[in-house]
């Protein structure tokens, strides 16, 4: 049998690439003959950057030193590789930059997005046709003005003074010009996200996403106006009056909203980066794919990488199997599903040792297939 082994990450326990390798590795103890074929996925959260330098192997592996999310410096690392189209690509992450793990304590309205438009910057100065943003794992709700400074734009106060950094800061905004800003690259600028939430409102970035961030009852409503100048003062400068209402202008404490007044485009994380992995083409000619990630719950079929995978395993006609740590959802669109946590016996032991119960989930994948 061909088998494409293609999990995105378990967050905390194992990468994407070791996730594929543990799978395939208990896969081949049952059917060491079989052609297994990994190819590690993501969908724009972190560890995107790991997965796709595994996923191609000859991209290139840079690392950029930017402010990180409290003011320290920090190593953000980032891809550069040259796309199937033959376009000079690079793939940059929130997370590296500006993400949650960077920061030891919350920081709810101080946390900025600088690091995130810097390592930006740094990647369009080394002369990429196109840029692939990865916005999953923020720690901040800025809505991308700190990422605007780094790429050049003009926020200011009242006074005339550049904005401070941090969503506290947006209340002062009173003039933006993003013209100023070093422009997306001639081949575009694609954010990666997996979610569809507007910038305002109860679906927004503070109502859903903020108290991840830190942002409790008694500062979401300060937090939402800051937010809202924000978008007044960018939309009314964008000469294409890019709008707060638009899907995915909230992901990443509103990075969607601000790199779209930018000119960069919003793009489904998983699919986006399924195609640049070739990912299609290696399902088309398998027998069997299995994906996987941490949890598989409700949230999985709004854009995470097992959904996008499954989804092109249905069009090319190849059953797809998932591996995943735990599984809270209707699993229907795989023709064969394990819970790690089934396999080991509870979450906790299955969280200890992922790599073990990943070997023991390929194994018993395989197992179901002795007759073939």
């Amino acid at each position: 049998m061909r088998i494409v082994v293609a999990p995105d990450s378990l967050k905390g326990s194992a990468t994407a690439a070791e996730a594929a390798r543990a799978i395939a590795e208990g896969w081949q103890s049952i059917r060491p003959r079989d052609l297994v074929t990994i190819v590690p996925m993501a969908d724009g959260g972190e560890g995107t950057v790991d997965a796709v330098a595994a996923a191609l192997p000859h991209s290139e592996v840079l690392s950029t030193r930017v402010t990180g999310p409290d003011g320290r410096v920090v190593e953000a690392a980032w891809l550069r590789f040259v796309d199937g189209a033959g376009r000079r690509t690079a793939l940059v992450e929130l997370a590296e930059a500006s993400g949650l793990l960077l920061l030891s304590e919350p920081a709810p309205l101080t946390a900025h997005t600088l690091g995130l438009g810097e390592v930006m910057r740094a990647a369009l100065d080394s002369g990429v046709d196109r840029l692939l943003i990865a916005i999953g794992g923020s720690c901040s709700t800025d809505g991308g003005a700190g990422a605007l400074l780094a790429l050049g734009a003009t926020l200011v106060d009242g006074h005339g003074d550049s904005l401070q950094l941090g969503n506290a800061a947006l209340h002062a905004l009173d003039h933006a010009d993003l013209t100023t800003a070093v422009p997306p690259p001639p081949g575009g600028a694609v954010v990666l996200t997996d979610v569809d939430n507007p910038l305002l409102g109860s679906r927004g970035a503070v109502a859903v996403f903020g108290a991840q961030k830190g942002i409790d009852d008694t500062m979401a409503l300060d937090a939402e106006r800051g937010l809202e100048r924000l978008a007044a003062v960018l939309a009314a400068g964008s000469p294409e009056g890019v709008s707060p209402a638009a899907a995915g202008a909230g992901a990443a404490g509103g990075v969607g909203f601000g790199l779209l007044s930018w000119g960069a485009e919003l793009a489904a994380g998983a699919r986006e980066l399924a195609a640049t992995i070739g990912l299609p083409a290696a399902i088309a000619d398998a027998d069997l794919v299995i994906t996987g990630e941490g949890r598989f719950d409700g949230q999985s079929a709004g854009g995470k990488a097992p959904v996008e995978v499954a989804r092109l395993a249905e069009a090319a006609g190849v059953p797809c199997a998932l591996v995943a740590g735990a599984i809270d959802a209707e699993t229907t669109a795989f023709s064969d599903a394990v819970s790690l946590t089934d396999v080991a016996g509870s979450a906790d032991s299955a969280m200890s040792e992922p790599l073990q119960w990943l070997r023991r989930a390929g194994a018993r994948l395989a197992s179901a297939h002795l007759a073939d």
